[in-house]
């Protein structure tokens, strides 16, 4: 058994060695865009919320592209739109007063049957979409196919796809038919001072569905100064991505701040900081299995208030259990994660590592509990620093398979009383 002292000295190293990880952030690289304006008023866009005007501003966007790159001009006014490619040395301006709208479901390129993502762009470099105005997605038509059965696609509103030197900034992005921002595989991206609006998946009028805000994986992230709520992940991620700072950013409905389900590829060095969460259905959120899983490792996660949420900490590598008894992570015992059954390590095992939580603050849904690790018999979630965390809850915070875990500073207040947690195969360094 290894002793206290060797206990203390290798949870010491990991908050060290993750503190060095983080430190060692660099900003993304900034996109570097001509300055030559194309007005898509100049190639007969209209703006009177009936013209499809896709023809007009893929003109414009094609322009810029023959010139070198620039500016493409979103003036004031309402503009109805179908899909558009970007292309290299662009940036889409979209002014304060305007508002570029989807085409109506019924007017949309291929509807249902292909759900063409809205802008596109495909292994491009140095492109931007800022201004004051707004994309509309016009969403709520598509939203109730997300849950009916048959072959149905709903459009991203922005997907861009192995990508290098990304702005979207300023921006305000609404009622997408399925995901607002999807980037993948990219590098250099800054999101920042954009807001991302939605209903909530249990909006009693409208519900929206899979509308996530921000999903970006790749290198060099900085998603920053946002305003987000929406009725899925307000930010996640996938395996294959490292060194995000996600800073001063406000959400409100959704599942808050989350990575996986896939992680294959790995996921590391990403700081939450200077947050709040109001009414998220979640604060932090890492789902994963071992059908999808990898190594996710050096998180940071400090200065976060929340109010109102619905789990403060999540993170569990059992997000495709079928059995009730474990899909149910508010009520979850140590006497049924016991009996969840251990597998083989393999490539796709999720591997939680190396997570520091430090000056949070939350109160909790009724009913609902203080937080939840949930590591694998075969895989625990190792090295876990909790450092002055507040939290208020009905529920107590259950940590079951996980190693070298410590609490500094913290008030972890439950019906169970304060900091009494509910363990199984926990090993606590004290």
């Amino acid at each position: 058994m290894k002793s206290k002292h060797l206990l203390f000295c290798g949870l010491a190293f990991f908050v060290l060695q993750t503190a060095a990880a983080q430190s060692d952030y660099v900003a993304p690289t900034l996109p570097s865009i001509p300055n030559k304006i194309f007005n898509i008023k100049s190639f007969g866009a209209v703006s009177d919320n009936q013209t499809d005007n896709t023809l007009a501003i893929q003109q414009a966007i094609d322009a810029a592209e023959k010139a070198g790159g620039g500016k493409v001009e979103i003036p004031e006014g309402t503009y109805l739109c179908g899909p558009l490619q970007f292309d290299n040395n662009l940036d889409l301006q979209i002014d304060a007063a305007a508002i570029l709208r989807f085409l109506p479901i019924n007017r949309y390129p291929g509807g249902l049957n292909e759900g063409t993502s809205f802008i596109t762009g495909k292994s491009l470099h140095d492109i931007a979409i800022t201004g004051k105005g707004t994309i509309d997605g016009q969403g709520s038509p598509w939203w109730p196919y997300a849950k009916m059965k048959g072959n149905y696609h709903r459009p991203r509103m922005i997907a861009f796809n192995h990508c290098d030197k990304i702005l979207i900034e300023d921006v305000t992005l609404l009622n997408s038919p399925m995901f607002h921002i999807a980037i993948s595989g990219s590098e250099n991206v800054t999101v920042n001072g954009v807001t991302v609006h939605a209903p909530s998946s249990t909006d009693p009028v409208d519900p929206s569905h899979n509308t996530d805000a921000c999903d970006v994986s790749g290198h060099h992230i900085l998603i920053e100064n946002c305003n987000i709520s929406t009725g899925d992940d307000d930010y996640t991620c996938g395996g294959g991505t490292s060194d995000v700072l996600i800073n001063n950013c406000h959400y409100g409905n959704g599942h808050g701040v989350s990575i996986g389900s896939g992680t294959r590829g790995g996921v590391s060095n990403i700081t939450v900081e200077n947050c709040t969460f109001t009414n998220t259905d979640c604060g932090i959120r890492i789902k994963s299995d071992r059908d999808r899983g990898g190594i996710v490792q050096n998180m940071t996660y400090k200065n976060l208030k929340m109010t109102n949420v619905g789990i403060p900490i999540l993170m569990y590598g059992s997000y495709m259990a079928k059995e009730k008894e474990y899909r149910d992570l508010e009520r979850i015992t140590p006497e049924i994660a016991e009996t969840y059954p251990a597998a083989t390590i393999t490539d796709k095992t999720p591997i939680y590592r190396n997570f520091i939580f430090q000056n949070i603050t939350a109160t909790v849904a009724p009913g609902k509990r203080a937080g939840l690790i949930w590591g694998l018999p075969e895989a625990p979630v190792t090295n876990i620093l909790f450092q002055n965390v507040n939290i208020t809850a009905d529920r107590p915070f259950g940590i079951f398979f996980a190693k070298n875990v410590q609490f500094e500073n913290c008030d972890i207040i439950t019906s169970a009383g304060k900091n009494k947690l509910a363990t199984t195969h926990t090993e606590m360094n004290k």
